[in-house]
């Protein structure tokens, strides 16, 4: 990424982040558990279509994010491309689009990341080994981040009404053991596993904290609610 890069990713997260707040009462929950500086993968759970561009707009520093190769075909490919995002087809192990997201992390940029895979319930009860396999190369720190309320009611290709509360709420950092004495394959699937539950207790811990739920779930208000 050229400087010039650069400043325009994180020019189009300023000019994001002002745009959420106004389209949607959006909001980050402890972005402070966000290192500053360093190596930083942001992980997520993945309900809706607007998860990465919330998560971008939302968090406190610029956050360049594996997106679905097929987005960038279109006119918005031009846009996610200009703010530093990184086509990858899903599903397939993309080698070039680890490889881009290992270059960044490196040189001690943010990714993100959906270990889901794809958008579906947000529970996180399954995960891909592309996130463990960037931590384990890079030494990165996680980050897990739940992020509620961007599906609308009509599935999840809907987005919510304008002025629904969104929230991503960022957990606490953490950063893979070393795995002494394990071959590579059990490595990866001890990493993989723990990404996994750290996520998933992270989501748990935001929908009681917040009092938004993952689409499906009846709505219940506990802590901040969801104004």
């Amino acid at each position: 990424m050229t400087d010039f890069e650069r400043r325009y990713a994180d020019a189009g997260h300023v000019f994001g982040r002002n745009l959420a707040r106004i389209v949607y009462q959006a909001k980050a929950v402890h972005p402070e558990r966000v290192p500053a500086t360093g190596p930083v993968l942001i992980v997520s759970n993945h309900t809706g279509f607007l998860d990465g561009p919330v998560i971008f707009c939302l968090a406190p520093r610029t956050v360049h994010f594996l997106v679905k190769r097929a987005y960038f075909t279109s006119v918005v490919g031009v846009l996610l491309r200009g703010v530093g995002q990184i086509p990858i087809s899903q599903n397939t192990g993309d080698r070039q689009a680890l490889a881009d997201a290992r270059s960044l992390l490196t040189r001690g940029h943010a990714v993100g990341i959906f270990p889901e895979g794809t958008r579906g319930a947000g529970a996180v009860s399954a995960a891909q080994q592309g996130t463990a396999w960037l931590a384990l190369q890079t030494g990165a720190t996680i980050v897990p981040a739940a992020t509620l309320g961007t599906r609308g009611r009509r599935g999840k290709n809907s987005w919510p009404r304008p002025r629904s509360p969104i929230r991503v709420v960022f957990g606490e950092p953490f950063e893979l053991p070393p795995y002494a004495g394990v071959t590579g394959r059990e490595r990866l699937r001890l990493a993989t596993e723990l990404v996994r539950t750290r996520l998933a207790e992270q989501v748990r811990a935001a929908i009681s904290e917040t009092g938004l739920t993952l689409p499906g779930e009846n709505a219940r208000h506990t802590g901040e609610g969801p104004g």
